[in-house]
């Protein structure tokens, strides 16, 4: 077969195929167009809600930082002369409710954002800084039970000092438990190890507490938890002895 030929055969084929394809499109347009209207809508939606979520991120990530600024206003002593237009709190806790306000409306309003559910997990500190403790508790449980695992890892910790500051170790030993099963990339394991370790070295329970030194001594030899631990070894040791719960 000449190469004429074979070119003409193409051409035939190619005719036949878009014929049919225009035959098809014509017999179904109300169908094509539908399904295009569909494709469309997605389309704009997506594009609409990523607009939306872009506008309202950057909105929370303002509002955050405003927030965080009030948190770390400087604390001026009473009777202090304060230069003008400088803000300043006479103590921590009137602070910390200035500061809970505003991470508490960031939170309500933009809680979908990452600046969002930051500010969630401030405002349950702020609670507990502001000595509001079951607002605080109610508040970490809810950053405790979401998805974003270090988020949730810091306000389980978070929680087991609020647990333990209020007379309810054995809560506070099921989150360091829970946190060394389950470590993240902002509270890992030895770190939980650590603060489990401190909560029974203050009640006086040395034993326990220099079990826990000891193991991370040597399953951390070259990291800080470890380091941190030996240090904690070679301290004094004081109080009454005690088996880890």
């Amino acid at each position: 077969m000449d190469q004429q030929t074979k070119a003409a055969l193409k051409e035939d084929k190619f005719v036949d195929t878009t014929t049919h394809g225009l035959e098809w499109v014509k017999e179904n347009r109300q169908s094509v167009f539908v399904t295009g209207g569909i494709v469309l809508a997605a389309i704009l939606i997506a594009v609409i809600g990523a607009v939306i979520y872009n506008s309202r991120s950057e909105a929370a990530s303002v509002a955050f930082g405003a927030a965080m600024q009030t948190y770390q206003t400087p604390l001026a002593a009473p009777g202090a002369a304060v230069p003008p237009g400088v803000k300043t709190f006479t103590s921590a806790a009137e602070r910390a409710k200035a500061g809970n306000a505003m991470f508490l409306d960031v939170a309500n309003r933009y809680g979908f954002t990452p600046s969002g559910r930051n500010a969630r997990y401030f405002a349950g500190l702020t609670y507990i800084e502001a000595g509001q403790n079951q607002q605080a508790e109610d508040t970490l449980k809810k950053v405790a039970s979401g998805w974003d695992s270090n988020l949730a890892s810091l306000a389980k910790f978070a929680l087991a000092h609020l647990y333990h500051d209020t007379g309810r170790d054995p809560e506070a030993v099921d989150l360091y438990n829970q946190l060394t099963a389950k470590p993240t990339t902002a509270i890992p394991a030895g770190v939980a190890q650590l603060a489990l370790a401190d909560m029974y070295s203050s009640e006086g329970r040395n034993d326990a507490a220099k079990k826990i030194y000891a193991n991370l001594k040597q399953d951390d030899a070259k990291g800080a938890a470890g380091a941190l631990a030996a240090e904690k070894l070679n301290g004094p040791a004081t109080g009454r002895q005690g088996a880890p719960q």
